[in-house]
């Protein structure tokens, strides 16, 4: 005679996927990442993911949107200078790469999920305003100043700093330097 399976109940399942797919994410890649999966590592019904996230894309999207969400709280949470704000986005990207690098990523379609669209926004408008209060508010300047700190994320990201430039410095003495240097030619 089968065993009867208690009824399990999660006290904030939505949560716990996102979390535990953040985990996947960094262990196997989008690609490695599947609602079935989850659930099995969180001890739920396979069918359970799906009353928070109808496919596996809707779950990076959340995954993504919290993603836009820390990265924004992180930065909003510097000094209110545009070095800090730089140090605390790299900073970002470099302890969380897997979710920095999906949140920046054509996999997911921004207007097919709207909670998404919504925190990759707000935080862009967010850093919009301060970067436009820092050096004029103007959208090239704006644009200037995100590509330079993104740009730089992702070459550290990727190893790309030259040893001979870095001098031995950690990645975030590294980006500390040359924001500062980046600010000091802008002044």
């Amino acid at each position: 005679m089968p065993t009867l399976r208690k009824n399990y109940h999660h006290g904030d399942l939505r949560r716990a996927l996102i979390a535990e797919g953040t985990e996947m994410l960094a262990e196997s890649g989008p690609a490695g990442l599947s609602l079935r999966e989850v659930a099995r590592r969180l001890g739920v019904s396979h069918n359970a993911p799906y009353r928070h996230f109808a496919t596996r894309d809707a779950l990076l999207a959340a995954i993504s949107a919290a993603g836009y969400d820390a990265l924004a709280e992180r930065t909003d949470g510097a000094a209110d200078d545009m070095t800090a704000r730089g140090l605390a986005y790299i900073g970002f990207a470099l302890e969380h790469p897997p979710v920095f690098r999906l949140m920046f990523s054509d996999l997911i379609d921004h207007a097919a999920f709207p909670e998404l669209a919504a925190a990759a926004n707000g935080g862009l408008e967010r850093a919009s305003r301060a970067i436009g209060a820092a050096y004029g508010d103007k959208p090239e300047a704006i644009m200037a100043a995100w590509s330079f700190v993104h740009g730089l994320a992702l070459l550290l990201l990727d190893g790309q700093a030259p040893g001979s430039l870095r001098r031995g410095r950690s990645d975030l003495a590294f980006a500390k330097d040359t924001l500062a240097a980046m600010a000091a030619a802008l002044a």
